[in-house]
């Protein structure tokens, strides 16, 4: 059942990780060490990140701190899971920790919220079924981009392509545009003044600090501001939920 359950979730997988496989190895990386950090890191955005601070010779401390970073947000996400989770072993909480991602928590979360039959046992097993189609197709990828010469500006350009696709994906209000364009300015600055890749570390939490007193002034006292604006409607209202639950109820009977 949890095979049938991640399998949407394995397949898109598969081309992601071919591309990152091939990356990480344009970038250094031998197939051991690409298998190992699919495992390791297992994060797409972490690993893409990674190849694309390695092609332009940033120093380690930098790209530790970016992805730490990065990664933060593992805790949030884990910390909404935990009520789901009491009564586990340290260890098997070790084991879901380190095997945690942004999509099969999505998968975690919505069958722990509408299944009571879900158990933490059925959570760990779509958890490492992910991991394996990973970390499978990442050293595909790698044998991919060891049997091919790949030009490392072609890298440097779709990672480029990537991040802004991943930009553009966050884009939900007008105020995150603003903020896009502020740390876009930032880390030019940072990187100038530091000449060091840890100028966009620092840029990084210098424009989320500011990201997050702006909103936080905002909805408390213009939470009707137009920077609040939605750009796109992701969901419905409950009040528009509703309606469409009347509209069939009627036409039902």
């Amino acid at each position: 059942m949890t095979l049938r359950t991640s399998m949407p979730l394995n397949l898109s997988y598969i081309p992601i990780g071919l591309a990152c496989g091939v990356l990480l190895h344009a970038a250094g990386f031998n197939t051991l060490l690409t298998g190992l950090v699919s495992i390791l890191v297992f994060s797409g955005g972490a690993q893409f990140m990674i190849a694309s601070m390695l092609t332009i010779n940033a120093p380690l401390l930098s790209i530790v701190l970016m992805l730490f970073f990065l990664e933060l947000r593992y805790a949030l996400l884990g910390s909404s899971l935990s009520r789901y989770l009491k009564g586990q072993s340290e260890r098997f909480l070790l084991f879901f920790a380190v095997s945690l991602n942004d999509e099969n928590y999505a998968v975690n979360y919505l069958k722990f919220a509408t299944d009571k039959k879900w158990t933490p046992q059925d959570a760990i097993q779509v958890e490492h079924y992910s991991l394996l189609f990973w970390a499978v197709s990442n050293v595909i990828g790698s044998l991919i981009g060891s049997a091919l010469k790949i030009d490392l500006n072609v890298v440097q350009f779709a990672l480029t392509a990537l991040f802004i696709y991943m930009v553009v994906m966050q884009i939900k209000e007008r105020l995150t545009i603003v903020i896009a364009i502020l740390a876009g300015v930032l880390a030019v600055v940072f990187l100038t003044l530091t000449k060091s890749t840890i100028g966009l570390v620092i840029s990084t939490l210098l424009t989320s600090f500011i990201g997050f007193l702006i909103e936080h002034y905002l909805l408390e006292k213009h939470p009707k501001s137009h920077w609040l604006y939605k750009l796109r409607h992701h969901e419905l209202t409950t009040e528009d939920e509703d309606d469409e639950t009347v509209d069939e109820s009627g036409q039902n009977s």
